[in-house]
């Protein structure tokens, strides 16, 4: 199975292909006309066909060419069109196989007697290069039993559904907080959830692959509600934490990000992230919404674009700003209405206390962000990590809080504004303790641990954090260690009583971790950021449904995925430990599903750099 048999671009009309390929006398020569059973005819063509696709999943060329037609006759096709002969097919064949093959939903129908025509769906691997598409078969009774006269495979045109699927048999958790359904059926059709329950309720298809999954726990994809494309996961694009822009310019590195966010998108999927919200970056963000929908590697993306700041930030590019000041309530709105006129996800506010700007005056800014945001019907997000600020947020109508109250005890008055304004709170417990480990890192020339269950990190961002070991920083003198040290415990212990004080409150929670700040890194971050909202007092239940539908409701999407329901995205993961007990179950991915394609992590894992040319 040459890949460029295999893999021919071309697309066809099937009747235009017979045409091309399908020599009729040579084919009906083969197949002599004589009385036959269709159904038996039907049954040995199966029986070939799934002894040629089983081949090529066992890399058997032996057993591979013996399923087709030693004739002159034998036709096929290729980037430059049809060809004919065995022999020049035994020469191209056996010698590229993927490196994962995948056939599904044979079809077939009797043409005439000894003669049936089959198709299937097939997906393949070829290092990172993934293809999937249609092939075909034409199946003749010859005089040595029946092989295959005519092979065909054609891909498919992007957003092609893939074909449906039944997974069975094992416990569901649909996201939506109801207890767990055992044994069940999720029944996946045209890149959606079909159906999802028992298995009187969802009867798996005739016809569909079933995948038994017995043991295991199915639960819709994580949804990481607050991340920055513009931002590495490491120093290099936070200079304002570490400064290295002597090794790495911050311009060449947010053109690599610009260029190349492909291993980021990568790494979330892999980590059973199947949505993403980016609260805030360069422009160019805008533009990732479309590229990953076009990506099958890719999570869904929503985007905010460049941040309204009340403070004037220099982490900004010399013709591009990925910070807005917000001055004044004329720069709030008329920064509301360009981002709205970009098609903005939503409007986020960086709301900073800045000691020479009064507060009031700041506030007022953001209030006229909120009532412009709501002019626009663009939802406002805001970054306030302060109860003072927090509050004045909710009153400015923030729709989403992404980062945890952390300096104060929430009171009563914040906690009525929220259930009020119907604002959803987005905790971001551990992001500081990525900026605790880099500088100890650095400090004590020892390597960040990366927490990466299924190696999911991309070879650069791996080593990069390894470098921190190297960096050069001066060392803090005692008062000010102390005073970071202080500020890490009480962000802790402060932030975690507030999140239980909202859950305990009612307030709407999301998962998100800020991915992007310094080791804080895209895709298996989740773990962690969800562990800590275990430890501080949500159930598992409660902490798997902020991280499914409490995403999607932060992205405005709750239509779409962030539970597994009927006409909802097929967008889930399958696990080998039951997330209701222990959070940590979701590291145990096994299957990670996107648009109803099923996936192991390993198929995910970004590609192993090759080995240098020793020569």
């Amino acid at each position: 199975m040459r890949r460029s048999n295999a893999l021919c671009r071309a697309l066809f009309r099937l009747s235009t292909l017979t045409l091309l390929v399908l020599p009729p006398a040579a084919i009906l020569a083969a197949a002599p006309a004589r009385p036959a059973s269709g159904e038996a005819d039907l049954q040995a063509a199966r029986a070939l066909f799934e002894k040629n696709l089983d081949a090529i999943r066992r890399r058997d060329r032996a057993g591979y060419l013996a399923c087709y037609l030693h004739a002159d006759t034998l036709a096929r096709t290729g980037f430059e069109g049809s060809t004919l002969g065995y022999d020049s097919f035994v020469k191209e064949s056996g010698d590229d196989w993927p490196d994962l093959f995948e056939g599904l939903d044979l079809q077939l129908v009797p043409v005439r007697p000894g003669l049936v025509y089959g198709t299937y769906r097939y997906r393949v691997l070829y290092g990172p290069k993934e293809d999937s598409g249609i092939s075909e078969r034409f199946f003749v009774k010859a005089g040595d039993g029946w092989k295959i006269a005519v092979t065909t495979a054609f891909s498919a045109p992007p957003g092609t559904p893939p074909p449906p699927r039944a997974l069975v048999g094992a416990t569901l958790v649909d996201g939506t907080g109801v207890p767990p359904v055992q044994d069940s059926v999720v029944v996946l059709r045209g890149g959606k959830i079909d159906c999802a329950g028992t298995r009187i309720q969802c009867p798996p298809p005739s016809g569909a692959a079933v995948l038994d999954l017995k043991n295991y726990y199915v639960t819709p994809g994580i949804v990481d509600a607050h991340v920055h494309f513009s931002q590495t996961g490491w120093a290099d694009g936070r200079p304002d934490s570490i400064d290295v822009r002597d090794r790495y310019p911050y311009d060449e590195v947010e053109a690599g990000l610009r260029a190349h966010p492909e291993r980021f998108l990568r790494s979330y999927l892999c980590s059973g992230v199947t949505a993403v919200f980016d609260v805030g970056g360069y422009s160019w963000t805008w533009d990732l919404r479309a590229r990953a929908d076009a990506d099958p590697l890719a999570p869904h993306v929503a985007s905010a674009g460049p941040l309204l700041s009340t403070l004037d930030f220099w982490l900004n590019l010399p013709a591009e700003r990925q910070f807005i000041y917000l001055g004044t309530e004329e720069d709030a709105r008329a920064g509301v209405r360009y981002l709205a006129s970009h098609g903005a996800d939503a409007v986020k506010v960086w709301f900073i206390p800045v000691a020479e700007r009064n507060f009031d005056d700041m506030a007022k800014a953001v209030l006229a962000a909120g009532d412009e945001a709501r002019a626009q019907k663009v939802p406002l997000i805001v970054h306030a990590t302060g109860l003072k600020e927090a509050t004045a947020a909710l009153r400015a109508g923030a729709n989403l809080l992404v980062h945890s109250v952390e300096d104060l005890p929430l009171d009563d008055e914040f906690l009525r504004l929220a259930k009020e304004k119907k604002t959803m709170y987005c905790p971001t417990l551990t992001v500081l303790d990525g900026y605790r480990r880099m500088f100890e890192g650095a400090e004590q020339k020892k390597e960040p641990v990366v927490d990466d269950p299924n190696g999911c990190v991309d070879p650069e961002t791996l080593a990069h954090v390894a470098e921190t070991a190297r960096l050069t920083v001066p060392p803090a003198d005692a008062a000010t260690a102390e005073r970071r040290r202080n500020r890490f415990a009480t962000s802790a212990k402060v932030s975690a009583a507030n999140l239980k004080t909202v859950r305990d409150a009612g307030i709407p929670i999301a998962m998100g971790t800020d991915a992007g700040n310094p080791l804080t890194l895209h895709g298996p971050s989740v773990y962690a950021e969800m562990e800590a909202m275990q430890a501080a007092g949500m159930t598992p239940m409660e902490v798997l449904v902020a991280s499914t539908r409490g995403g999607a409701m932060a992205m405005s999407r709750p239509e779409q995925f962030g539970t597994l329901e009927k006409g909802k995205r097929a967008d889930l993961l399958v696990l080998a430990a039951d997330p209701t007990r222990d959070i940590k179950g979701l590291r145990q991915l096994r299957y990670v599903v996107k648009n109803g394609v099923v996936r192991t992590p390993a198929e995910l894992r970004p590609p192993v750099p090759a080995a240098p040319d020793k020569r």
